[in-house]
């Protein structure tokens, strides 16, 4: 089974809306970065229904962490935010992992609550 994981900052008290959008960033660039390496991934993801999960951190510190462990083996993407809105712009926001193999994706996400 594979899945993406969308990882959002709740520190930064964004409204319903930008979280949504932030996250949909995150969504699209993850698999993006997946498409180009791992093109077998992607094609499974699609053909399983496309599976995802929100998880939540409290800081940015939490999140770079997070992005830092699992970028060397698995498509990851930060977000920051251009600044038109809420946030001021360079905002780090959210974090897209995947989509890659659940078993992989659990060894560093199992720690992190829903969202």
């Amino acid at each position: 089974m594979f899945k993406q994981v969308i990882v959002v900052r709740t520190d930064l008290d964004m409204g319903k809306g930008k979280m949504v959008a932030q996250g949909s960033h995150a969504s699209v660039e993850a698999f993006l970065d997946c498409q180009r390496k791992h093109p077998d991934w992607v094609d499974r993801w699609l053909g399983e229904g496309q599976k995802k999960i929100v998880l939540k951190v409290d800081s940015k510190e939490a999140l770079t962490m997070l992005f830092e462990e699992v970028k060397r083996l698995l498509p990851a993407k930060l977000v920051t935010d251009a600044g038109h809105t809420q946030l001021e712009p360079g905002t780090v926001t959210c974090l897209g992992i995947g989509p890659a193999p659940e078993t992989e994706l659990d060894r560093f996400v199992s720690r992190y609550k829903l969202l």
